[in-house]
């Protein structure tokens, strides 16, 4: 204890520099967050800047009615399904993608680069590219309608662009590079030893990736389902072309912020927050438990 207390009195400055630097960067990166969060227990009659006027949790009981004309419940219950389900496959997807590049095949490279390319890709184009196709497919249909006698059907298409269609490819887009890269990190150093023991064992393949691979990489597939969720649950630029008529939440944000000019946009803002720290937090304790339950069984 003595030496740990002496080599604490004995850093040199630049470790005192380096951590300011340090903090300084947390405090911007943070900091706007943390205005945010004050800002929204403004009371009735606060404004958007400080200083406060008064403490209360008003502007998040005017959440309850909605904001001017937009039903910002709907909107939350449209990016909550669509995150969902974004996760669901980004964990799928990704998964199976780990396990197939286990082993070498023809043209696997370019599999790989295609899959990460849009990480690099500007959003915005992405969208604009997602959206155009979805829109030439509308044509296509209505077309084909008109085409084979189906008019009255062609007449009232309207567009096949939703929330489960163009909206989830846009956001697959986003989270499966991560997912790709994070699943291939975890098989990159998985022995399979663990799975050859199993087979002599007598486990089938599919008992021998529930009862040991899954196991063993599992906070790696939480760790994907976070990643799937809290990407697709803040996403504005590939959401803006490829979403219809029915929009998000953090378009419906975005769009409130150039006509609200009270704190209940702060209130929203809290919320959505602390959303993600809600599933980060549950996603972190699904790891800590899987972990004993590992050290449990062993």
């Amino acid at each position: 204890m003595a030496g740990a207390i002496m080599h604490r009195e004995h850093r040199p400055a630049s470790f005192y520099w380096l951590a300011l630097v340090f903090g300084l960067f947390v405090l911007f990166l943070y900091g706007p967050v943390i205005t945010i969060f004050i800002l929204s227990f403004q009371g009735p009659e606060g404004g958007l800047t400080f200083p406060m006027r008064g403490v209360s949790l008003h502007w998040f009981a005017a959440l309850r009615g909605g904001v001017g004309d937009i039903d910002i419940w709907a909107a939350f219950g449209r990016s909550v399904k669509l995150a969902l389900a974004v996760t669901v496959l980004t964990v799928l997807f990704s998964l199976c993608a780990g396990l197939a590049f286990r082993r070498r095949f023809r043209g696997d490279t370019a599999v790989f680069y295609v899959s990460v390319a849009s990480l690099i890709m500007p959003s915005i184009i992405v969208s604009l590219g997602i959206g155009l196709t979805f829109r030439l497919l509308d044509t296509l249909i209505k077309y084909l309608a008109n085409e084979w006698g189906f008019q009255s059907f062609g007449d009232g298409w309207g567009t096949s662009m939703g929330l489960f269609t163009s909206a989830l490819g846009a956001h697959l887009t986003w989270t499966l590079p991560f997912g790709l890269l994070v699943m291939f990190a975890v098989f990159n150093r998985f022995s399979p030893a663990y799975e050859e023991a199993a087979r002599d064992l007598g486990a089938s393949p599919w008992q021998s990736f529930r009862h040991v691979v899954l196991p063993i990489i599992g906070p790696s597939v939480i760790g994907v389902g976070m990643f799937g969720f809290t990407l697709s649950w803040d996403e504005i630029a590939r959401t803006s072309q490829a979403i219809g008529d029915q929009n998000t939440l953090p378009l419906e944000l975005q769009g409130l912020t150039t006509s609200v000019t009270t704190p209940v946009i702060y209130a929203l803002g809290t919320m959505t927050t602390l959303m993600s720290l809600a599933v980060m937090v549950g996603g972190l304790l699904v790891v800590r438990a899987i972990g004993r339950r590992r050290k449990a069984g062993g």
